[in-house]
Formats: structure tokens, C-alpha cells, sequence
């Protein structure tokens, strides 16, 4: 008798640990998509995925879809305009792993995760390019759009272009002097990487106003880890950059 519990009890482990395996696979089909809704065009080889089960994604910019892919000659150097590792600080000083309590800090794989988000139509969260337009002519994330950071600093004089940035765009509401950020979108910002306080100084700005620090998450890798992991980036007009 006691056998037969045992057995019926070993059972009872595997199936918990089935269903659970499934539940994992599950949910990470639906943050990262699964192999066969991902697939690259038949008869194209790639080489080179983003994870072993994500050769590329689509995303949108500027309204349109794009596949957003890492090069795939294996062959492939990172751009020249990123392989510079010692940058005068300041003002390029090395920036923490944490701005402040409640933002995240994210990596390739979860800002992917929320350019996806935005293909599909959720206007709940919004991809920001912080730098200003002399760095975005080298290129920038497909499915970002760019607010030079500039322009989101908390001493812009412009008060009334800031307001429509925070209104029409982040989708913040006024109450004469003060802000309402309940239903305002969750911001990704980046720049050009570990050294560049574009957009740590536009999330500081944001803190400041009184923006939820939990809707806000800092991609610190930025454009050269983007670069570094071979990631193709895009013209301010949607054109693909080959460098």
C-alpha cells in the first residue's frame, strides 16, 4: 500500500513539474514569441539569432514594420564611431548600475520585449532615444522615437513645448501646477552607453516632476552595447544603417 503511494506520489511530482515546464515555456513565448511565429524567411540562413529561439522580431518605426536583426557576418566589427573606450570624464564619467530606487535597469533582451509590445499596438509604453541630433545621424534602435534629452531636462526654458511632450506624448495630465501621471506611459530611455548622461539626466528630470519611478526604465547599455552585440540600427527615417 505504501508503494503504491509512493508511485502515485512520484507521479503526482512529475505531472506538477510537466505542467510547470509548460507554464515557463508558456510565458516566455508571450514575452519573446515562440521559434515558429519568429521564423526567419525560409531558404535565408541565419546564422546569427538574437536568442536560440528568436532569430529576429519585428518592430515598428515611424509607422512602419521592420525586422530588427543582429549582422550576420559572423566577421562582422563594431562601428568605429563606438570602439573608443577611454572618453574624457567629464563629461563622459562612467554611470551607475541604479539612477535611483524603483527604475529599472534593463538589458537587450527586455527593451526587445518592449519594442514587440509597441508593434502590436500598446500605446502603454513608449522607446526614447535621448541623444541629440548630431549622435542620432549614426544611428539609432529601430522603434524609438527621439526626444533629445535637451528637451526633457527639468531647466528646459521651453515650459510650453514640455508640456505638450508630457501631455501629447507621455500622456501626463495638468491640474494647474501640478502633474498627474497615473495613466502615463511607461518610458524606456537610452543614449550612447555606460558613459553617456543624456538620458540619466532626463530620467533624474523626470523623477523630479514627479514621474513614477517604477515607469521608468533605463536601457544603460545603450547604442554601443546595442553595437557591440551586432545589432543593426536605423537612420532618423527608417533606413537601415549597414556599419
Amino acid at each position: 500500500m505504501r508503494m503504491k503511494q509512493s508511485h502515485r506520489g512520484r507521479r503526482r511530482s512529475r505531472s506538477r513539474a510537466v505542467v510547470l515546464a509548460c507554464l515557463l515555456l508558456a510565458q516566455a513565448a508571450s514575452v519573446f514569441g515562440g521559434e515558429k511565429e519568429n521564423a526567419y524567411p525560409k531558404g535565408k540562413e541565419h546564422p546569427v539569432k538574437i536568442t536560440e529561439i528568436l532569430p529576429a522580431v519585428e518592430v515598428r518605426h515611424h509607422g512602419k514594420l521592420m525586422i530588427l536583426e543582429r549582422h550576420q557576418d559572423t566577421g562582422h566589427t563594431i562601428d568605429f564611431n563606438y570602439a573608443l573606450t577611454s572618453r574624457p570624464c567629464p563629461p563622459y564619467c562612467i554611470q551607475p548600475m541604479t539612477l535611483a530606487p524603483g527604475v529599472e535597469t534593463i538589458g537587450e533582451l527586455e527593451l526587445i520585449a518592449y519594442l514587440r509590445r509597441m508593434a502590436t499596438g500598446d500605446e502603454s509604453t513608449l522607446v526614447i532615444d535621448s541623444r541629440t541630433p548630431e549622435w542620432l545621424e549614426r544611428g539609432m534602435i529601430p522603434g524609438a522615437v527621439n526626444i533629445p534629452w535637451t528637451m526633457l531636462h527639468f531647466g528646459y526654458e521651453n515650459q510650453e513645448e514640455l508640456t505638450e511632450i508630457l501631455e501629447l506624448s507621455f500622456g501626463a495630465t495638468r491640474n494647474q501646477d501640478l502633474w498627474n501621471f497615473e495613466h502615463a506611459k511607461t518610458l524606456v530611455l537610452y543614449c550612447n552607453g555606460a558613459w553617456c548622461g543624456q538620458s540619466p539626466t532626463n530620467i533624474r528630470s523626470l523623477l523630479n516632476m514627479g514621474y513614477p519611478a517604477h515607469k521608468l526604465k533605463w536601457y544603460r547599455g545603450g547604442i554601443q552595447s546595442w553595437k557591440t552585440l551586432g545589432f543593426r540600427t536605423v537612420t532618423a527615417d527608417g533606413q537601415i544603417k549597414d556599419d
